[in-house]
């Protein structure tokens, strides 16, 4: 099974949704904003994916300043910031039973993903 954390407003989430249902893949869809993922869930796609916490969130959101967050954050109050303001998220996380990626460039889809 594919997931896909999604939001509908933001183009390279659209071109990953399409990039996989390209190559025959349904996925499950989360609307992220709408359904943010739980400490234990955001955690484990973090780790799946290899990346720290400030690797995956977005820093030209105003939240990012406003809460005065920066590399040298920690991972937990980042992980904290990241539930309470889920825009602060990098889109979009996709998760197969190959592994986790952030779908930024789409083409990074091809290394969790069966070949069509």
């Amino acid at each position: 099974m594919t997931t896909i954390y999604h939001n509908p407003r933001c183009s390279k989430s659209r071109q990953a949704l399409q990039y996989l249902r390209e190559h025959g893949i349904e996925p499950t869809i989360v609307r992220y904003l709408d359904d943010t993922p739980d400490e234990q869930t955001l955690r484990s796609l973090l780790a799946d994916a290899g990346l720290r916490p400030h690797d995956a969130i977005r820093t030209g959101e105003a939240e990012y300043s406003e809460l005065g967050l920066s590399p040298d954050t920690g991972d937990d109050e980042l992980i904290a910031a990241m539930l309470a303001h889920p825009r602060l998220i990098e889109r979009p996380f996709v998760r197969s039973a190959r592994g986790v990626v952030i779908a930024r460039p789409t083409d990074a889809l091809d290394a969790i993903i069966d070949p069509a």
